[in-house]
């Protein structure tokens, strides 16, 4: 990994962080809150790319078994990452990285914008909400001892925000990649 790499990684988990200044929306039926940072998934997997993205969420989750009050409401511990909602956090890493490698695989400087727009908009509904939902939902089901279906079911309710989430984040990468072409040369 070279200086810019590392500065990359250090950045995006500092753009997580801020995300998480907002405060978190919680509902009474299911124990994991909205917050602004999962889009920093579907963010850091287009725009810096699938190794640099998943490496700044592993910081992200480094700094918060470390107890660093970094995640939505000002939290952070190792409760956390054995809770509720640790299998969202952790898909975070994976979800970035999924992220990532579609966005590297489908967009590339000398597509169209229309393909562009495209494969950020895949690449952040696939890495960003699917992968992200399949490995926080079974653990929160596994956690809280709900049904899978129950568990399923109670997060049809995050769908509509990450969706806004997905298409901010697909029309920033758009815009950094027009704006930086070099940024997105990949790890």
């Amino acid at each position: 990994m070279t200086t810019r790499d590392i500065v990359l990684v250090a950045l995006f988990t500092a753009i997580v962080i801020v995300l998480g200044l907002m405060p978190p929306i919680t509902l009474g039926f299911i124990p994991v809150p909205i917050t602004a940072q999962s889009m920093g998934v579907m963010l850091a997997g287009c725009i810096i790319g699938a190794k640099r993205g998943a490496a700044s969420f592993a910081l992200l989750v480094l700094m918060v078994a470390i107890g660093l009050p970094v995640l939505a409401g000002g939290h952070g511990g190792l409760a956390i990452l054995s809770g509720p909602t640790a299998g969202y956090i952790f898909g975070w890493i994976i979800g970035a990285f999924v992220t990532g490698l579609i966005a590297e695989r489908m967009v590339g400087n000398g597509a169209s914008e229309a393909k562009q727009f495209a494969g950020f908009a895949v690449a952040s509904l696939v890495g960003g909400i699917g992968v992200v939902y399949a490995c926080g939902i079974p653990w929160l089901s596994f956690v809280t001892g709900t049904p899978i279906g129950a568990a399923l079911y109670g997060n049809l309710a995050f769908i509509p925000g990450d969706l806004v989430k997905a298409a901010i984040a697909t029309l920033a990468a758009r815009a950094v990649l027009a704006g930086y072409p070099m940024l997105p040369r990949r790890a």
